[in-house]
């Protein structure tokens, strides 16, 4: 249950709305009540658990991060929306990301802007807690309206029929064993996942706690998640991968996986196949980056991509998180041919301009400097954040949006500062 102690640290929302509605945050146990009515009435039952296990187990989440409009006639919670905070690694520097999810509206209440309201809390949170970036899997479209765009990959779609993947495996493959993951395995699973993580330029860093999470609510989680270690002949674990009973499509849903040489990689293939006929599953479905090891060799067997979604970005505060990746992009500079630079880089993304002060090759300061007409670097303010984050390339934005709109030796500029990059972000709940 909402303990003090848990509710201590926290200072509740509390604002009056029009047409008898009020704004709140978490309190106490009967608002996680009346939450979770709603979200059980919107989403299903398996939603209410997995609320329930975030509010009171997660290590992330906070009581603030809970938001509600309630009417105040009959004590209904009608709309609702929470702050999910991750931990992002952009190559080498760190990152705080709010995600903002579970968002829902009560029958008949709908487009009266509660959403908006709610959001406009969430976005003050983000600036009061100085968080560097916001995601939302969010349905399509809707979310632009409050300044998000398309700009990671989410929902890998690799299936591989049961089928392609052959009944005999050889000896070499037969030695691996397998067995559910415990709470004992932890430390070895938290290494083997920093180093397949490392492969990412951009990626999500799981702690200790978050790791606890997925093992001791694993039935409350966003996907109901299996942990498996793979074991040699010598019973040493050597990999693991996670198993998904929650997804898009029918088929076996793995979710995860350490780094795999190819011989394992091959032996996992046939406990996949095993496992999806023990489960009378038609296929097998890698939710997992194309760049990681069983991908590699799931295509070499006939594994087809039937498309990726995409994380909704928000960038909350484009100079303070500037700022944050100097170090990356003084490097960026450095092993290019513009190592020792000395310019001020606009960056006019039309409602803002920023100004990168480079001297010497070094980022000495990041600036907004207003509205600012013309320049060589025009880019609309939703496409900063896939170029930022390596989703889309500068040309690939041209090629779309002729606003984005820059020419000259900028053009080699925006493409050093900002490559496209390698990025996934494994499960946090």
């Amino acid at each position: 249950m909402l303990t003090p102690t848990l509710l201590s640290s926290t200072i509740p929302c509390d604002r009056p709305l029009d047409d008898g509605l009020r704004l709140r945050s978490l309190r106490d146990e009967n608002d996680l009540e009346r939450l979770s009515k709603l979200y059980g009435d919107v989403f299903g039952a398996e939603v209410v658990g997995m609320t329930r296990a975030l509010v009171l187990h997660h290590p992330t989440t906070s009581p603030e991060h809970w938001l509600f409009i309630e009417d105040e006639a009959n004590g209904q919670i009608v709309s609702a929306l929470a702050l999910l905070p991750w931990t992002w690694r952009y190559e080498d520097v760190t990152l705080q990301a709010g995600e903002m999810g579970i968002v829902a509206t009560a029958d008949g209440y709908r487009n009266r802007g509660l959403i908006r309201t709610l959001v406009g809390r969430f976005k003050e949170l983000l600036r009061e807690q100085e968080f560097d970036i916001s995601q939302i899997e969010g349905i399509p479209y809707f979310y632009r309206q409050f300044g998000y765009e398309y700009a990671m990959p989410l929902e890998p779609n690799w299936y591989i029929e049961l089928h392609d993947i052959p009944d005999a495996a050889s000896e070499a493959v037969q030695q691996y064993t397998y067995h559910p993951a415990t709470l004992h395995d932890i430390p070895v699973l938290m290494q083997m996942y920093d180093e397949a993580a490392s492969s990412l330029e951009i990626h999500n860093v799981r702690s200790e706690g978050v790791w606890r999470f997925l093992f001791e609510q694993a039935e409350n989680t966003a996907s109901h998640g299996e942990t498996w270690l793979i074991m040699d002949a010598q019973q040493q674990i050597v990999g693991y991968f996670r198993i998904s009973q929650i997804g898009f499509g029918n088929g076996l849903i793995v979710s995860e996986t350490s780094r795999l040489s190819n011989t394992l990689a091959e032996a996992l293939l046939h406990q996949l196949k095993h496992m999806a006929i023990t489960h009378a599953k038609p296929n097998i479905r890698l939710n997992i980056p194309a760049t990681s090891d069983l991908v590699k060799v799931a295509r070499c067997w006939g594994a087809r991509d039937t498309g990726t979604y995409a994380w909704q970005i928000h960038l909350p505060d484009i100079a303070r998180l500037l700022r944050k990746l100097m170090p990356v992009l003084e490097r960026r500079i450095a092993n290019s041919p513009f190592a020792g630079l000395s310019q001020n880089v606009c960056l006019n993304l039309y409602k803002e301009t920023f100004e990168l002060r480079f001297v010497q090759g070094k980022l000495t300061e990041v600036a907004s400097i207003g509205y600012k007409e013309g320049g060589e670097i025009r880019i609309p303010p939703l496409l900063f954040a896939p170029l930022l984050l390596g989703y889309r390339s500068r040309e690939e934005l041209n090629r779309c949006y002729p606003d984005v709109s820059i020419w000259g030796r900028s053009q080699f500029l925006i493409d050093v500062l900002f490559p496209k990059l390698e990025s996934f972000f494994y499960t946090n709940y």
